[in-house]
């Protein structure tokens, strides 16, 4: 079958993405989407004893979702002569993505300087939990651990209920996100010197970079962020509200939006109330306006307020459901999702890239691959014969 190519992007590049569960595969996503030819090179069933974490359900949703586009080849590193056959890949690619614990790479041969002995021009990109090294190298990494060291935990929630996560694997994502935008910014330079590096990015301190203004406000101005709920911390009012059908959030952030919502709701006479006069004021007597608030909102619906808010120029929208958000006409119009039939014989929804490009747009043109489908294909790609492949077969190799 021809090479799977979502886009002219990235055509020109080839990814082997050695990575598991999420935060690599979501990197080399965007990768592929924009045309990059991908290869995903994963253990052969059974080596691997975590496997069911992320191969082994490869129908499912999630699976499907990360991994479209690419192709599957099995490679057991742990054999002789698999290394061979990954640096033979090595030569002609340009990317290299991984997550294994900083000392793997090592043991198994595939460390930057390996690679680039064989490729100068290589780049690796490494994604771990604490960073390549450093006192916390060798621990493993989990989301939620990330979530909770990152400081996410302590500002997520409501002050009585202790540490919240967050409903979705922002370490894992947004680590993800950060390496693949230092593979584009590698393959920029490499434009210029003609050598690859290694780029290398831990959840941690994409956890910690995604903190932003928390992370800001307490490192210049000693304001130590706490769980505010539903509150903004340094906006008002902006939050959650009820209506008589339900609750909306709202956005009267900044002084227009603040007098915008003072002649919506008929309430000029707080534009010269003391306790509201800027925002730090009213942040400081949030309480007061929130129960005023909460008065005025709650005889009309939800879609009532949301609509004459909007209206009038301040920010403000209904909490939806997850089957909600895919019914709204916006996200219906913005092309969040498209659908493929797969090769087992189920209609499979994907999410698609949420940046446009409007010359050479990301696609999905390809479900997840089955385990090791494309195995033999890129092997003769690589120039090697059919009696050689079948013996690698033989020896387990693949």
């Amino acid at each position: 079958m021809p090479k799977i190519q979502a886009s002219q992007a990235l055509s020109r590049f080839r990814v082997l993405d050695l990575s598991r569960v999420r935060a690599g595969p979501n990197c080399v996503r965007m990768l592929t989407d924009f045309g990059a030819d991908v290869i995903r090179i994963e253990p052969p069933p059974g080596i691997d004893p975590n496997e069911a974490m992320f191969a082994a359900n490869r129908q499912g949703g999630d699976f499907q979702n990360i991994n479209r586009n690419k192709r599957s080849m099995t490679l057991n590193l742990k054999k002789p002569g698999a290394l061979d056959i990954l640096m033979r890949l090595v030569k002609e690619a340009d990317v290299v993505v991984e997550n294994w614990r900083p000392d793997v790479k090592k043991k198994l041969g595939v460390d930057y300087a390996a690679l680039a002995a064989v490729n100068p021009r290589i780049i690796l990109a490494s994604i771990s939990g604490f960073g390549q090294d450093g006192p916390y190298a060798w621990r493993p990494g989990f989301d939620q651990i990330l979530q909770g060291m990152g400081g996410l935990m302590s500002v997520t929630g409501h002050a009585e209920s202790g540490p919240v996560r967050a409903g979705l694997a922002v370490a894992d994502m947004s680590a993800g996100l950060y390496t693949a935008l230092g593979i584009l910014t590698a393959l920029l330079e490499r434009e210029v010197s003609g050598k690859g590096q290694w780029v290398h990015a831990s959840l941690l301190h994409s956890q910690i970079a995604m903190m932003d203004f928390q992370a800001a406000r307490y490192l210049n101005d000693q304001d130590v962020p706490v769980q505010v709920g539903n509150n903004h911390p340094t906006s008002s009012p902006m939050g959650l509200f009820e209506g008589s059908d339900g609750v909306f959030n709202l956005g009267a952030s900044g002084e227009g939006n603040w007098v915008r919502l003072c002649q919506l709701i008929d309430r000029p006479e707080w534009l010269t109330d003391p306790e509201f006069l800027d925002e730090p004021l009213r942040v400081k007597h949030r309480e007061r306006l929130n129960e005023a608030l909460a008065l005025i909102f709650k005889p009309k619906t939800v879609a009532e307020w949301v609509d004459q808010l909007n209206e009038a120029g301040v920010p403000a929208g209904p909490v939806y459901t997850v089957p909600q958000v895919f019914e709204d006409v916006q996200v219906k119009h913005l092309g969040v999702t498209t659908s493929l039939m797969t090769n087992f014989g189920k209609e499979m929804h994907y999410i698609t890239q949420p940046v446009t490009l409007e010359r050479t747009p990301s696609k999905v043109v390809a479900p997840a691959p089955g385990w090791g489908e494309h195995t033999d294909e890129v092997l003769q790609e690589a120039g090697y014969s059919a009696a050689e492949i079948q013996q690698f077969h033989t020896d387990s190799v693949v």
